[in-house]
């Protein structure tokens, strides 16, 4: 009899993840200048254990003004870099799990206040807020400060930003990049005609709307080394009339194929305070599915994926190559081995904790 699909090994590019289970990108806002802390090393370190098969470190920044908040994780110069290597250090002393980084520019939703003290912008003129950057001048929310439009200077700025944090995470030993095409930051910013009013060769026609994201993304992989997986997040519709959709996804999912992206993991929304979102269980799963079923990618499904037999069933069916989980693994950092216990599969658990193996699930952990 077969074994669960959800744990059968899978190769994103020249990178084989021993299961399907992966765990998303999750900003902390726990960094101190964009560096990160001893936080980062106990959260990442939990996540490091938990069975999946690659850990995703959060949205990382490739210049400071990226950054969504003052708390964020950069990767844009020295400091950044050795704090990163630091953590990293740490974690691959205890864990052999492949670890990814998520490279991000949060264009006009960057110089926000911490989630926690209500994350609304911060004004250019108070302490930690500054100028935001976008496609073209509208705030996110009618209330905030309008983002300066980018000019071709910025734009080469920005994208050979990505290429420098890109090498930085080569050197630092990772074993992927996933660039932030979702959630209403930069790049997403771009596709979508709802914030891209844009007159230039970067706006208008979905081509043009494409064209910075696909640079952005050239100059990366050429930046990685070409052995390792580059991927691209991306949100499968925007929830709102006239907005980036999922035929656009397709076209844009196409497009990634054919210059060689290794995957892409998508999401929604987040572009536009009008979003209309159905949440439930795997609502997200029908975009991916779609990308799924247009292209040869390997593809990432997330969102309200809790229960095992659903994340068996999207894996079982076709709809997905992995899932991903985020508040979900945070609400249960041991979900892969209770996924596996309940399902019959086997995941890697470190020598110090074996001897929590029940006595019902003898095989849980590989040897």
């Amino acid at each position: 009899m077969a074994g669960p699909r959800l744990f059968e090994p899978k190769a994103v590019g020249a990178l084989t993840l021993s299961n399907r289970i992966v765990v998303a990108p999750m900003c902390q806002y726990s960094a101190v200048d964009g560096c990160m802390t001893d936080w980062h090393q106990m959260h990442l370190g939990t996540l490091a254990l938990s069975g999946a098969a690659l850990l995703t470190i959060e949205a990382t920044a490739v210049v400071p003004e990226g950054r969504i908040s003052y708390a964020d994780v950069g990767l844009y110069d020295d400091a950044t870099e050795a704090a990163i290597a630091r953590t990293i250090e740490s974690v691959r002393r205890w864990s052999d799990m492949p670890i990814a980084i998520q490279l991000a520019h949060a264009g006009r939703k960057a110089s926000t206040d911490l989630p926690w003290k209500g994350g609304a912008q911060i004004a250019p003129d108070h302490a930690h807020g500054w100028q935001t950057v976008a496609p073209s001048p509208i705030g996110f929310h009618h209330k905030d400060h309008a983002p300066l439009g980018l000019d071709k200077v910025g734009l080469d700025r920005v994208r050979d930003a990505f290429a420098v944090s890109a090498r930085r995470a080569a050197r630092l030993g990772l074993d992927a990049v996933q660039l932030h095409g979702a959630h209403g930051y930069l790049l997403h910013q771009f596709l979508s005609p709802l914030s891209n009013r844009r007159e230039d060769d970067y706006g208008g026609s979905l081509e043009n709307r494409m064209r910075f994201p696909l640079e952005v993304f050239d100059a990366v992989r050429a930046a990685f080394p070409a052995d390792k997986p580059v991927t691209m997040r991306l949100s499968g519709t925007d929830w709102v009339e006239g907005g980036w959709d999922v035929a656009q996804s397709v076209a844009f999912a196409e497009a990634l194929e054919a210059r060689g992206c290794s995957a892409v993991h998508v999401s929604s929304g987040g572009l536009d305070p009008r979003q209309d979102i159905p949440v439930g269980p795997s609502y997200q799963v029908p975009l991916a599915r779609a990308i799924k079923q247009a292209t040869g990618l390997p593809v990432v499904a997330v969102g309200m994926i809790t229960d095992y037999e659903q994340a068996e069933a999207i894996i079982g069916t076709g709809d997905a190559d992995f899932v991903a989980l985020a508040r979900g693994i945070l609400y249960d950092p041991r979900w892969p081995w209770h996924a596996a216990a309940h399902l019959g599969g086997k995941v890697k658990a470190p020598n110090q904790y074996l001897r929590s193996q029940p006595r019902q699930h003898r095989d849980l952990f590989e040897a």
